[in-house]
């Protein structure tokens, strides 16, 4: 395996209120590497989509559980992996499906992996019932 030329890991609670602070912390370490304003936008979202998954979806707003965000860049690629340890998902096809939601009070509107999919060059899901969720978030930098 390739060594990453920068990293940095972070790990904090799963509340709706981290998802800005996790937002600040990946965006803050990607300006070394002088990203265009768009393609630093485009990575916040993303973040911000991934991490709110985990709170709305794997730990069901309960406040309870960790998300874990690590970053690391191979020249101009960055590689994103937002973690959590709750629920995990039966068909990740299926929830990747535009409009298609798990939140039973109906105010989300099922675009979460749509968004992060129009905003990296890829996304790769790697999840289990009961044993969480992990995406992975791919952009190259121009």
């Amino acid at each position: 395996m390739i060594n990453p030329d920068h990293q940095f890991e972070l790990e904090f609670d799963a509340r709706s209120e981290n998802e800005a602070f996790a937002r600040q912390c990946v965006s803050g370490f990607l300006l070394r590497f002088d990203p265009t304003v768009s393609e630093l936008a485009d990575l916040r979202t993303a973040v911000s989509e991934a991490v709110t998954n985990s709170v709305v979806h794997a730990y069901r707003n309960s406040g309870k559980g960790k998300i874990y965000i690590s970053v690391r860049t191979y020249q101009r690629k960055v590689v994103i992996r937002v973690k959590d340890f709750g629920c995990g998902m039966e068909d990740p096809e299926l929830c990747r499906q535009p409009l298609y939601t798990t939140d039973p009070t109906g105010e989300r509107g099922g675009m979460g992996f749509a968004i992060m999919e129009s905003f990296t060059d890829r996304v790769k899901v790697k999840t289990a019932p009961g044993k969480g969720t992990t995406v992975t978030l791919i952009k190259n930098l121009s």
